[in-house]
């Protein structure tokens, strides 16, 4: 079995927002090298007595995808037969599009071939059941545990869509919605992705969810994981556009008819899209933020206070920031 391996030089800060916008075209399961230290977290998962001495961390990372080759040389994305020069010029494409709004360092990429690796598989052995406080996520080969049973439970695979709960800035996201949510609450969900956001809120018990993405690819992830959770189709609405940039969309969604909006986005997006989503938002509604580095929280605060939101709280996690505000 061949494999046609892309990989692109980038920096550590754009390893998330490539993988996911990546993931969007159709290219799955990034293998990530970078020199970033590990956390504790990680330390305790490594079944080994002396951890190795690493280099210091010099921002720089490679991302590498692998698109499976037919025997007849030609690769397929998303159903579609295609080469390693489209493919190419696909990412290239994307990370031009990136390079407009952020740092993505080199942005290069480098196309190569490997073999007799199952990696469709073989990436199974890292990801299992975790916590998120007292949630269980579990992922669909894996079976729940007896003492488990009484759990509140999100299933979901990390093939589906970007984003299983993993990540320090939705688990930010995942507390404070649990602090606000209630059985009338309406929710907007801006960036969904995966809709682990809006799944758990109705799991809390909100009322509704809409969603906001700007690929279509979100629509059938959320499809999947609503039907892997049991929640009622009917209470998510999943709209695809710019709500930033879009009146459209913007009209779409509704103004003054939310009672939380939660966007796990990035600084750089938050900034222009408070002072617009301000307008979707109820009088005492909520607004929920993460995906900030810690060097950018006093540049998010000071948008949402420019929008003319009260903040109250930050949190943290790691390296990363949660800014929760209301709109008085």
């Amino acid at each position: 079995m061949k494999w046609t391996k892309f990989q692109i030089k980038t920096i550590t800060e754009a390893e998330d927002i490539i993988i996911s916008t990546l993931y969007d075209i159709g290219l799955e399961g990034a293998q990530i090298e970078d020199k970033v230290p590990l956390t504790a977290w990680e330390k305790e998962q490594m079944f080994v007595d002396i951890l190795p001495d690493c280099p210091e961390d010099d921002g720089v990372a490679y991302l590498s995808f692998f698109v499976e080759e037919q025997e007849d040389g030609s690769l397929v994305v998303n159903g579609e037969t295609t080469d390693a020069a489209a493919i190419e010029a696909m990412v290239r494409a994307e990370l031009d599009d990136l390079a407009q709004w952020m740092d993505i360092g080199e942005g290069t990429i480098t196309v190569g071939e490997t073999e007799d690796i199952d990696w469709i598989n073989n990436w199974k052995q890292y990801f299992h059941q975790f916590y998120i406080d007292d949630i269980l996520v579990i992922p669909s080969w894996e079976d729940i545990k007896v003492e488990d049973q009484d759990k509140m439970v999100l299933h979901i695979d990390p093939g589906t869509a970007f984003g299983t709960g993993m990540h320090e800035t939705t688990q930010l996201c995942i507390r404070q919605l649990r602090k606000f949510i209630t059985p009338e609450t309406v929710l907007l969900d801006v960036g969904t992705g995966s809709g682990i956001l809006g799944i758990l809120s109705l799991m809390f018990g909100a009322k509704s969810v809409v969603g906001t993405d700007l690929d279509p690819c979100a629509v059938p992830a959320v499809a999947e994981n609503i039907e892997a959770n049991g929640v009622n189709p009917d209470a998510f609405t999943m709209m695809i556009g710019n709500i930033v940039t879009e009146k459209e969309i913007q009209d779409q969604v509704g103004y003054e008819c939310y009672d939380i909006v939660v966007a796990n986005i990035l600084a750089d997006v938050l900034v222009p899209l408070t002072p617009v989503i301000v307008n979707q938002m109820k009088k005492g509604g909520i607004y929920i933020t993460s995906g900030i580095i810690d060097d950018k929280e006093q540049t998010v605060v000071d948008a949402v206070k420019a929008a003319g939101l009260e903040v109250l709280e930050v949190t943290y996690q790691g390296e990363w920031v949660s800014v929760t505000a209301r709109k008085n």
